[in-house]
């Protein structure tokens, strides 16, 4: 299993009024990319209504895994996106919580079973402060896109 994961796909400082439209900009980038059907953005954004995404991190803010079903994915690919301030996400598994999201990582996948590999694997980073740290803070995507290559070993 193969996941793209190139400078493209990475977008700092992203200024969205609500996670809805954070979700339709990294979506609609994946798509300009060719790596999503016309369909993703609709379908990851419903998901997320149903399935929330945000996860607590140990530092007090919120990360998001966005995600939707195979068929609405050409190419797997991983988009990261940092943001210029904090959305509200639902937190994954408690619809009366909400984090505070500063950073997601939009998953697009091609095969069932590799979603919840990657999220296992997400979680070491989400789980590690420094990481998330470095990550929250880290300007160039290069550095960005080696570090995520180093630590996710489908991604390249």
């Amino acid at each position: 299993m193969s996941i793209t994961l190139n400078q493209d796909l990475i977008l700092l400082d992203v200024e969205a009024g609500s996670q809805y439209e954070l979700l339709s900009i990294a979506a609609d980038n994946l798509h300009k990319q060719g790596f999503v059907k016309d369909s993703y953005r609709e379908a990851v954004i419903a998901r997320e209504k149903v399935f929330a995404t945000g996860l607590p991190t140990m530092n007090g803010g919120g990360v998001a895994i966005p995600h939707t079903d195979i068929e609405h994915v050409e190419q797997a690919a991983i988009s990261f996106c940092t943001l210029k301030s904090p959305v509200e996400f639902v937190v994954m598994g408690d619809e009366n919580s909400r984090v505070s999201v500063s950073m997601i990582f939009m998953l697009a996948l091609k095969e069932a079973h590799s979603q919840i590999e990657m999220l296992q694997e997400l979680m070491g980073i989400l789980q590690d402060e420094e990481a998330l740290e470095y990550l929250k803070g880290e300007t160039d995507k290069e550095s960005i896109c080696r570090f995520l290559q180093g630590r996710l070993p489908d991604v390249a």
